[in-house]
């Protein structure tokens, strides 16, 4: 570069090359006379110059920095004008052209704009102030361009004054999509909304979450940031650092604000994904700072340069890392390539840019490439009119090939095409040789309409004035010591999605994602974030997932709750597991044990039926009742073993609904049975009148038992329908689902439960009345027994049933249940079954009689003893029994007589023989 330096003071120019402004013709840089002729507006120099001098004059200025890629869409549009001129697609009608250097300043496009509105013919293009244009011609009847975003949103509101219209092959701020705003600007790429949504897309399907943005501080830079900014909030992408560059080169600060963004890039370890929205002119600055300081990251390039040539050859460009970029999609220009071959032999009269480029061809034709493309960027329109020699003119045929930029061509030709149809659609109709046929207005409305074929594709605007065609992601790679620009894939804006070529394109998109640009480490499944006191949602701590929580992704922000009733996961958890069900199942072995018991007691059911059947006429037997009421007691007692069944495995409607039903009924027609056993044995043995009277009003064995027992009938049937029981889950244990039987009425299930001890205590009562019977027949004592076992089992079972809770609830139950089953069995039938098997010669008639006999011998005698003493009281006598048996008149040998129930006279001494005998036979007979 230094040698650049050195000689460019040497090389002379001859004085004939004059850009200095003189006249408002001097200020075309091209022009072709035409029928109808479209205007053009790129930015051939980068910057404008600005004068020294005070004070300042409204002068228009020349310009400094030629930019090769633009003055090729300036041919490009000369290209594509030829082309139709000599086509058949304006028979008759030929286009013309005035195009203009913008040197990328608001005020210099400003100026060409004034000329464009200028009316027709006017020998001082003077543009006429009026309230309506309808029926004004201005010079030109559409205008291509501008380059950049800022310039068209200038030039497009004088434009719009007149409704002329515009269409741009690069101006892509989102903005320019108003058509209130803008309501005459076209443009045949998408708009910047579209551009940053798949840089978005890009960033965040590459796994990066914390990167940098540098864009120029002008309308197109903010508008591009703000949109960009929006697309990255949507894809939980955050912005570390955000740099602005001043939009113009010209500007003191521009240098020391580069060095501060390539500083802030070097001090964010973490950001290793910067986001580009710049001229090309900036990112050279910027790329040669960073190189310098070796800086290597991965570069996310705007359509503004993500195919310039003359970046991708700056010396060392592959030590900045990785450059990944979006490109406007390019079509087929393999005919502007030939024209670019023959282009040296174009006059160059009406072309200004094409004659300054010549002559930098001449002055820096001893360099090699880049210092050649160099040496052209950094020079003047000043520079060259100070030179006074013509330097030998030189051609190089590769160098404005090899600088082809195809997407921004592409989209150029299309431009001059759209026009084109519209113009052809105006001429339909209209004598198009006179440049008054049709108004630019009428040109704008027939362009809403047109159609383009492009590579066999019909392409139009939309109702934004764009032409939505893909882009091409564009990837940097170097390819024999030097950077190729490739195509890696394309972005279709209307599905949002990547298009890959082949496997190999795939893979190298996929390399991206080895490279982190996190603020935090990606939290793993079974985590998520936890949002740390930095105001990015990016930064964060990773968080295990708390229980019954998990997360089955990378850096989720929240963990998903699993389904509480039927699944539960554990801490950091990447699933939710299914709940285990949990019931009293037959292969438990506590349930094994139970229904083992059960079975045992349904055996002592039926060896006790085997032997009460073959014992049917012995005194025992007989004295229990008999055996239909002893087979009906049994019968229950089945029953309630069997009712435990239904209290074991998965709990179903028909076991929540039969079992405690059948529990129920069971226990309440034994218990009626043995009321009316109880009843029987009181009735027989009791030797108190009053006491016999009620109990033979009370004892109805049949009515008895049919109605106690219908009660319980009745409860249950009540319950079945109004509160019937039902399958529940428990979810009570946090890893498990209980299985169990909702009882549907606790007021139910109490009533049914009192009922039966209702009946157990009156029989209790009456049992206990009767409990000095005889020793070896003694039912009644051991009837209390068994009630006692029963109030004592039950009276435990409320507690502990009511603070027992899981799958053992219901075998609480069934305890219980064995329990009172087995004491009333076993105090009701055991001690006969010992005398009918270990006592049998007690279990005789005579051997019945003769305690019955003893027994009612000794109750008689107690009975008259109590009658006299009652007799004695009713009289007011206070004398003793002996005192009485001396008074006595019907004394007979001088014994004591006395009045006994069933005889009008007894002797005081005992009852006569046969007197017991008959007493026995009756006791024997109710029994």
């Amino acid at each position: 570069m230094a040698f650049v330096s050195f000689l460019i003071p040497y090389f002379v120019i001859g004085a004939d090359i004059a850009f200095a402004c003189q006249t408002t013709d001097d200020f075309v840089g091209a022009s072709s006379p035409g029928d109808i002729v479209i205007g053009g507006l790129f930015a051939v120099h980068s910057e404008m110059l600005h004068p020294e001098e005070h004070p300042i004059k409204p002068v228009i200025q020349n310009c400094a920095g030629f930019e090769i890629q633009i003055f090729l869409q300036t041919l490009a549009m000369i290209h594509a004008i030829e082309t139709i001129n000599n086509s058949t697609l304006l028979s008759g009608v030929t286009l013309g052209y005035e195009i203009y250097d913008t040197c990328a300043e608001v005020t210099k496009a400003m100026a060409s704009a004034l000329r464009f509105l200028a009316k027709l013919n006017s020998s001082k293009d003077v543009v006429e102030f009026k309230c309506n244009y309808s029926d004004y011609i201005p010079r030109i009847k559409a205008v291509t361009g501008a380059s950049y975003s800022e310039v068209s949103m200038a030039v497009s509101r004088l434009l719009a004054l007149q409704l002329i219209p515009q269409v741009s092959p690069a101006s892509s701020a989102e903005i320019l999509s108003d058509k209130i705003r803008f309501p005459s600007f076209f443009r045949t790429i998408p708009s910047d909304f579209h551009q940053t949504r798949a840089m978005a897309h890009l960033i965040c399907e590459s796994g990066w979450n914390w990167i940098g943005v540098i864009a120029t501080d002008d309308d197109n830079g903010r508008f591009a940031l703000e949109s960009f900014g929006v697309q990255a909030m949507a894809n939980n992408v955050c912005i570390a650092f955000k740099e602005m560059l001043p939009a113009y080169l010209s500007d003191n600060t521009f240098h020391t604000k580069v060095d501060h963004a390539v500083e802030k890039i070097v001090k964010e370890t973490r950001v290793n994904v910067i986001v580009v929205f710049m001229r090309q002119f900036h990112v050279l600055e910027l790329f040669k700072k960073a190189i310098e300081r070796n800086v290597n990251k991965i570069w996310i390039a705007s359509d503004n340069w993500s195919a310039a040539v003359k970046i991708s050859t700056i010396p060392n460009i592959r030590q900045l890392g990785t450059i990944v970029g979006f490109g406007f999609k390019t079509g087929d220009i393999s005919t502007f390539q030939d024209f670019l071959r023959n282009l040296h032999e174009k006059p160059t009269d009406n072309n200004k840019f094409l004659h300054e480029y010549i002559t930098l061809l001449s002055v820096c034709a001893h360099l090699e490439y880049h210092d050649f493309q160099t040496c052209i960027s950094n020079q003047s329109q000043d520079d060259l009119l100070q030179n006074v020699e013509n330097k030998h003119q030189i051609w190089r045929d590769d160098f404005l090939n090899a600088n082809i930029e195809p997407g921004f061509i592409h989209s150029t030709i299309l431009a001059v095409y759209a026009i084109a149809h519209a113009i052809k659609g105006q001429c339909k109709h209209r004598n198009c040789k006179d440049p008054s046929a049709f108004t630019p207005w009428e040109l704008l409305e027939e362009l809403k309409k047109v159609t383009v074929i492009d590579d066999d594709k019909e392409i139009k605007f939309d109702s934004n004035g764009d032409m939505s065609t893909s882009y091409d992601v564009l990837l940097w790679k170097e390819i024999d010591g030097h950077v190729e620009i490739t195509t890696m894939a394309e972005y279709d804006p209307e599905k949002g999605g990547f298009i890959f070529e082949d496997e190999e394109k795939k893979k190298e998109f996929l390399d991206l994602k080895k490279v982190q640009s996190t603020c935090s480490q990606h939290c793993r499944p079974g985590q998520m974030k936890k949002v740390t006191e930095s105001p990015h949602t990016c930064c964060y701590e990773c968080v295990y997932c708390p229980e019954n929580h998990y997360s089955n992704q990378t850096d989720m922000d929240d963990c998903y709750r699993c389904n509480n009733k039927t699944y539960w996961a554990p801490v950091n958890s990447t699933t939710c597991y299914r709940k285990t069900i949990h019931f009293l199942a037959w292969s438990d072995w506590f349930a094994i044990f139970l229904l083992l018991l059960s079975a045992f007691g349904v055996v002592l059911v039926l060896l006790i039926s085997v032997i009460f059947t073959k014992n049917l006429n012995t005194p025992v037997v007989k004295a229990s009742g008999g055996l239909t009421v002893c087979y009906i007691i049994l019968f229950s007692h089945f029953l309630i073993f069997l009712s435990t069944v239904f209290f074991i495995d998965e709990p179903t409607e028909f076991k929540c609904k039969t079992r405690q039903a059948l529990f129920g009924i069971s226990f309440a027609l034994c218990i009626s049975c043995i009321l009316i056993k109880s009843l029987k044995i009181l009735l027989a043995f009791s030797f108190d009148p009053k006491l016999q009277n009620f109990l033979k009003c009370m004892y109805k064995p049949i009515p008895t038992v049919v109605t106690c027992t219908g009660i319980q009938v009745i409860i249950c049937t009540f319950w079945l329908i109004f509160r019937t029981p039902f399958v529940k889950q428990n979810f009570s244990i946090p890893r498990a689902i209980i299985l169990e039987c909702n009882e549907g009425s606790i007021v139910a299930f109490g009533i049914m439960l009192g009922y039966i001890a209702a009946l157990a205590f009156i029989c209790f009562i009456f049992a206990f009345k009767g409990r000095k019977l005889p020793e070896n027949y003694n039912e009644a004592k051991f009837i209390t027994f068994g009630m006692l076992i029963y109030f004592i089992a039950w009276i435990v079972f409320i507690p502990v049933y009511a603070t027992t809770f899981g799958k053992y609830l219901p075998a609480v139950e069934i305890i219980v249940v064995l329990i009172s089953n087995y004491g009333i069995l076993c105090c009701t039938f055991l001690p006969k079954c010992y005398i009918i098997i270990f006592k049998q010669e007690t279990n005789t008639k005579s051997a019945f009689l003769k305690m019955i006999y003893t027994y009612s011998s000794k109750s008689a005698g107690s009975i008259a003893v109590s009658q006299i003493s009652l007799d004695s009281k009713s009289s007011g006598s206070r004398a003793t029994i002996s005192d009485s048996c001396k008074s006595e008149k019907n004394s007979v040998n001088g014994n004591c007589h006395f009045q006994v129930p069933g005889q009008r006279l007894i002797k005081g001494k005992g009852l006569p023989k046969n007197t017991a005998r008959t007493m026995a036979r009756k006791r024997l007979s109710s029994i």
